[in-house]
């Protein structure tokens, strides 16, 4: 029997699955950094695989993965936000959404930018105490333009399925690239700077004053929380069930990015020596050459030489780097009274690599 493909026809289906969701990890699944990460002020990769949180002055947060899911819908995990400390009286700067950010490549069957340039559809389920309008984005990050739509939590602490059709654009198209092209943009709060315009529901170039028209402040008490799973963008004018991947395809997709791994550092050092030559050869190819940074995930014996002595990494530098591996050098301490310094082998999930866009 032949199968239809639903979304991205230049990749091919896994597991009976046409990969036409553009978000990776909407189900919220994979948390490799941590399930729960606290006193959230500032943008970037907290929690949750590819969701990453931008904001200025908008409250404290905890970024959590949650088990607070919509009954009977598959899913089993949710990401959710809980203000910690209020802000109740924004700034006319003050803003805060959650970002995923796309490759360009990914992207080029949208066909944006000409005459033939697709719809794409948003769909996501979401709960909160705080209830009124919020504003889902889309911005075209290569081309300086947007398109904006709002929707509305109806019921306090109910989960409902949100969804919302974007028009093709057909100006600007999208570099075809491993950068980022196109960000999806989910307003949790915005000062005037944002909010004193009209909502840009068609495509425009970037104006912050129409980008979240109408959108409520969710940092205006620590009673709120918002929860979100299932976020789905694909091609088309319809929403289609959501579609599930296998968790280690999921978990792979997401270590395109960031993977917490560790390595076979072969080699020694002497009795006065503090650096261990070695490599390390990624699970999975990462996004970029020479893109990556490094960070020791656990410093307390890191290394290990069998039967005679520990030790202890405290910090990682790398000589080269590729997609696939890198050559590095670790700066150890070591017991000065053992001689033998031979590395063989080491306590694992050590090392954070990190080729976010």
């Amino acid at each position: 029997m032949a199968i239809t493909r639903i979304g991205n026809p230049a990749i091919a289906d896994v597991r009976g699955v046409n990969f036409r969701n553009i978000i990776i990890n909407g189900d919220m699944s994979v948390s490799q950094r941590s399930t729960s990460a606290s006193s959230i002020t500032s943008s970037g990769y907290h929690a949750l695989d590819r969701h990453r949180l931008a904001i200025s002055s908008l409250g404290t947060w905890t970024i959590s993965q949650s088990t607070d899911v919509p009954t009977g819908q598959g899913f089993g995990k949710s990401m959710k936000f809980d203000c910690t400390t209020a802000d109740a009286s924004p700034s006319a700067s003050d803003v805060m959404w959650v970002q995923h950010r796309i490759e360009g490549q990914n992207l080029q069957y949208l066909k944006k930018g000409t005459s033939s340039a697709e719809k794409t559809t948003l769909s996501f389920w979401v709960k909160s105490n705080k209830t009124g309008t919020y504003i889902a984005e889309l911005e075209d990050t290569d081309n300086s333009r947007h398109i904006a739509k709002s929707y509305t939590i109806s019921s306090s602490d109910t989960w409902e399925k949100k969804t919302i059709t974007f028009d093709g654009d057909t100006t600007g198209t999208l570099t075809n690239d491993n950068n980022t092209s196109l960000e999806l943009h989910l307003y949790l709060g915005a000062g005037t700077d944002y909010t004193s315009g009209t909502l840009a529901t068609s495509w425009a170039s970037n104006t912050d004053a129409n980008r979240a028209v109408g959108q409520v402040n969710l940092a205006d008490s620590t009673s709120n929380e918002w929860y979100v799973t299932g976020i789905q963008l694909e091609a088309g004018s319809q929403a289609s069930d959501f579609e599930f991947l296998p968790f280690d395809i999921n978990l792979r997709r997401c270590q395109r990015y960031f993977e917490i791994c560790g390595a076979a550092f072969t080699g020694g050092v002497s009795s006065s020596g503090t650096n261990v030559d070695g490599s390390l050869q990624y699970s999975v190819n990462k996004r970029s050459d020479n893109g990556q940074s490094y960070s020791l995930a656990r410093t307390t014996s890191a290394l290990a030489n069998p039967g005679i002595v520990a030790i202890n990494a405290s910090a990682i530098a790398a000589v080269d780097s590729r997609r696939t591996s890198i050559g590095a050098y670790l700066s150890v301490t070591v017991d000065s009274t053992t001689a033998d310094r031979k590395v063989a082998t080491y306590y694992q999930n050590w090392l954070k690599v990190d080729d976010e866009l």
